[in-house]
């Protein structure tokens, strides 16, 4: 076993807090890393100890690989943990950690090659028979090549960066007339966001839903799924609302998925935990999408229905240990969901916000959790992602999450920036929602910039509000009774404080 007594998170915000929480409760000693823009932020105060790396922007810090391991040099750190983001899938970064005679809270650099390229984990998984979407299995330059395979595949189709993410590098293509150009603009958005131009074409699947199924392993060779998150709900090919379980997933169709999913992780030797994307079509066929190789921002859904603290788990594989669970122990109790607050309009294409939380007062009570950063006065900084925190709701069922989620972000007091609550509500309230009938095109078919108004809750109207009035205002100017009971003592405290009586 390899024990690990002092871990540093390289990461920032709610995510850091998430892992130096569960380190804590493990009996280890914490570092935390911040630029100069998070000196005074929450993580920063929580860790054991805190150090600079840098300057405001990521590229001056939270991505400072060098500065980060010096950092664990001096302060005689046995592990890191990257959480999510920056970098978290960064294989040489990984491999740096490993040579320093550090353990990385994560999976090996070579099963984050593997499935950090798309055309690479394709390959990867081709000998466990994984569903794969119609297309090409390796880049594609040629432009009559790629058009005549295009046609073979049949339009629509999808062209996509082979190490891509979060929806760059990626054009759909609806004929024949559009694709030179379309081929292009995605190769050149590619070269630039990643480095690499490298593209391939998928058919592309109309009225999909994203589900993605959670995975963990350890060094002896133990593979287990914890089962569904479904995460259709996206804007920019970004989620924003996710669920565990999925509400239309069949017992017999999550078996396989799972065992996919397990085999996929086989196939690159995976440890830790991972999560494994596929697509589900409207005859729910199910094909594979990616693998991302860390921890995602939607896991406490599946901590929620699992009973398991994945980070926890995270760092026991790391120290070599075995999973303490075979496939059969895990069973799926109640349905969660999660919100991701963000700093952004709604109303304004979702446009990133930035300012002061002048009210912050986080929602609580029965099946409530809040995963965040922030408090009451901090500032939204323009240099990182605009996630403020991730809301998630617990219930025996999907209509009581549904139902304590509503609850939740109405008591989430926010002012001083725009956020997606009211998002959250028009979603969870939608028919389509409701009904489980929806896919990741929600957005699109279903949103309105005026849809939050009207999911707003309502109040009193303006008609009951100056009734309410004049019955109080007829009520004071009555004459009050002349009699000795009619001192200051007998007034009761509601109208001594409403009046000015003492």
């Amino acid at each position: 076993m390899k024990q690990i007594k002092k871990l540093l998170v390289a990461n920032r915000g709610e995510i850091a807090l998430r892992v130096l929480r569960s380190a804590k409760e493990m009996g280890i000693q914490t570092v935390a890393i911040y630029s100069t823009a998070d000196r005074n932020a929450l993580h920063v105060r929580y860790a054991d100890e805190a150090v600079c790396v840098g300057g405001p922007q990521s590229s001056e810090s939270y991505l400072r690989g060098d500065a980060i391991l010096e950092a664990c040099r001096r302060l005689g750190v046995d592990a890191i943990h990257p959480g999510y983001g920056f970098l978290s899938e960064n294989a040489e970064f990984a491999r740096l950690v490993t040579e320093a005679g550090l353990i990385f809270v994560g999976p090996s650099p070579e099963a984050m090659n593997i499935m950090g390229d798309k055309l690479s984990a394709k390959q990867a998984v081709k000998a466990y028979n994984i569903p794969l979407v119609p297309g090409t299995d390796e880049a594609i330059s040629d432009v009559e090549e790629a058009k005549r395979i295009a046609a073979e595949v049949g339009f629509p189709i999808l062209i996509k960066a082979s190490a891509g993410g979060g929806g760059k590098g990626m054009r759909i293509v609806n004929s024949a007339a559009e694709f030179e150009e379309q081929m292009q603009l995605a190769i050149n958005e590619a070269t630039s966001a990643f480095g690499d131009g490298s593209v391939f074409i998928e058919k592309f699947v109309t009225g999909p839903r994203h589900i993605e199924i959670q995975v963990l392993g350890d060094e002896h060779g133990n593979i287990v799924h914890l089962f569904e998150r479904e995460c259709s709900i996206q804007r920019r090919h970004q989620k924003v609302i996710e669920e565990a379980p999925s509400s239309v997933l069949t017992p017999e169709l999550r078996a396989r998925m799972g065992q996919c999913a397990v085999d996929v992780a086989r196939a690159c030797d995976y440890t830790g935990a991972g999560t494994v994307e596929f697509l589900l079509d409207e005859q729910r066929n199910f094909y594979f999408l990616e693998m991302n190789t860390r921890l995602q921002v939607e896991h406490p859904v599946t901590e929620q229905i699992t009973g398991l603290d994945l980070v926890k788990e995270q760092i026991r594989v790391a120290q070599g240990l075995p999973l303490p669970f075979s496939q059969q122990d895990l069973t799926i109790t109640g349905h969660a969901l999660e919100l991701r607050v963000y700093a952004e309009d709604p109303q304004n294409n979702f446009l990133p916000d930035i300012g002061t939380l002048t009210t912050y007062v986080r929602p609580q009570g029965p099946g409530v959790r809040v995963d965040d950063g922030f408090e009451q006065g901090m500032d939204i900084p323009i240099y990182y992602d605009p996630m403020i925190a991730k809301l998630v709701t617990f219930g025996k069922d999907r209509q009581e999450a549904i139902e304590r989620m509503l609850r939740a972000i109405d008591e989430y007091q926010i002012t001083g920036i725009q956020t997606t609550l009211g998002f959250g509500r028009y979603v969870l309230q939608h028919p389509a929602f409701v009904s489980g009938d929806f896919d990741t095109n929600f957005i699109r078919d279903h949103f309105s910039p005026t849809a939050i108004a009207d999911a707003a809750p309502q109040g009193p109207t303006t008609e009951k509000l100056a009734a309410v009035l004049t019955a109080m205002l007829l009520t004071e100017k009555k004459p009050a009774p002349a009699t000795a009971a009619d001192s200051a003592a007998s007034v009761s405290n509601w109208k001594r404080n409403r009046t000015g009586i003492r």
